[in-house]
């Protein structure tokens, strides 16, 4: 009876665990919900990504036609969709380079204090939830110098670049306590925008880890390898210590 319950022990170490959720800065965060095996939802958020988040942050650990060939895009569709910058001679960035942005250090320094984060590797560092939930989490303040605040990384030095798809937020909690209240709209509902979000978010945590899917994948055919010869080698154990016992 013990063997058994050693090979049980064995057999559940070898099943993953599901995931955890990282904290964020506000300690709370909401479900993204998000399908890495959708690629229109990828898509979609890669052209979001693209037209309102690459003047500032780059992405430069990834490369144009990496996403591309993910996204069953060709290399005209690719340069139509995603890139917007130039190289030194004056030529568009060539699809095999990586993903960096035009603006000078030294300028978005001198705009933002700091010049902004590659975002890469964002939703490895933090988690698909963070990122879903700060997008959604922006508010009108005054006392900031870019006028707005995020309820869940206060004192972000970011404005909002999606204001005009999702509006204006104000914070009309009391004590201290944040509670969001939109106050003037956007062009997209609140359900339209949450899925704006949401593509932008599956986009993120696809460019993190692109490999993603394809490591899921062959991982679960290495654990049912890892449980079947777990099984042989105690049997085989069995028949070589059966004498013995």
């Amino acid at each position: 009876m013990k063997k058994f319950a050693t090979l049980a022990f064995v057999v559940a170490c070898l099943v993953p665990a599901g995931p955890a959720l990282a904290a964020g800065p506000s300690g709370s965060l909401d479900r993204a919900n998000i399908d890495l095996s959708d690629t229109a939802s990828i898509q979609r958020g890669a052209e979001y990504f693209f037209q309102y988040c690459i003047g500032c942050h780059s992405l430069e650990h990834a490369r144009y036609n990496r996403i591309g060939q993910d996204l069953g895009l060709t290399n005209e569709q690719v340069e139509e969709m995603f890139i917007h910058t130039r190289d030194a001679s004056g030529d568009p960035t060539g699809v095999g380079e990586l993903i960096k942005i035009a603006m000078r250090a030294d300028d978005a320094e001198e705009w933002f204090a700091q010049p902004a984060p590659d975002l890469t590797l964002t939703a490895r560092a933090n988690s698909p939830d963070w990122i879903y939930t700060v997008l959604r989490n922006f508010y009108l303040d005054d006392s900031r110098p870019l006028g707005v605040n995020n309820a869940t990384f206060e004192a972000m030095g970011m404005p909002h670049v999606l204001w005009e798809l999702q509006g204006w937020q104000k914070n009309v909690g009391e004590d201290g306590q944040i509670k969001l209240e939109l106050v003037e709209e956007g062009k997209m509902s609140a359900e339209e925008y949450d899925e704006v979000v949401r593509d932008i978010t599956a986009f993120m945590t696809y460019v993190a880890e692109p490999i993603r899917m394809e490591r899921e994948a062959m991982g679960m055919y290495v654990i049912g390898f890892l449980i079947l010869f777990t099984i042989l080698a105690y049997l085989l154990k069995k028949e070589y210590w059966r004498d013995v016992h």
